[in-house]
């Protein structure tokens, strides 16, 4: 658990950082915005590596049930992936559903974040997705309130869902077993 810990600490503490704009506009100025993107995004990396084998050790020593979630609860966890998918997509596909959710990653860290403490009941799970919603939250606030844009659906928009849904029912069939180790439905 303590690669876990370190994991999230190296990787939230990387982009928790960034929201601080005057810490962030010196490191860069010192550095230069190329290298500072580069040590961030490999601070990053290295987080989230740790993080990732870190769970993995977790999971194979065998985990800490805190409590049992219902079943049912799994299954609003299936449901709540669906917009995930759409909102990451549409984080990189400009259209109305980014204009609406103003920044639909952070919407989307926020409900995968939520759906994962519905199914898991063991503390490393609790620690690992509790620790990335509240990120998630705190930088939403840091952001504040943005101007909502009235616009039609467009084509990212349609590629966002597309795609999105296309990438939630390759996680249903197979994929998040194949990359997570885990079985979506069991």
């Amino acid at each position: 658990m303590t690669l876990l810990i370190l994991g999230l600490l190296v990787f939230l503490g990387a982009h928790a950082f960034v929201r601080f704009r005057g810490p962030r506009e010196a490191l860069a100025g010192s550095l230069g915005a190329q290298p500072y993107r580069g040590v961030f995004s490999l601070v990053s990396l290295a987080g989230f590596v740790l993080l990732i084998y870190g769970y993995g050790q977790y999971r194979a020593a065998g985990m800490i049930p805190v409590w049992t979630p219902p079943t049912f609860l799994s299954h609003i966890s299936l449901i709540l992936m669906l917009p995930v998918m759409v909102l990451l997509v549409s984080a990189y596909s400009p259209g109305k559903i980014k204009a609406m959710v103003v920044h639909p990653m952070l919407a989307a860290v926020k409900i995968w974040a939520l759906a994962h403490l519905l199914a898991n009941g063991d503390l490393g799970s609790m620690l690992l997705f509790g620790s990335f919603f509240a990120w998630a939250l705190f930088a939403r606030i840091r952001l504040g309130k943005a101007e909502r844009v009235t616009m039609p659906m467009g084509r990212g928009d349609w590629i966002a869902l597309g795609l999105g849904t296309a990438v939630w029912l390759g996680f249903m069939a197979g994929l998040h077993k194949i990359l997570i180790g885990v079985p979506v439905i069991s």
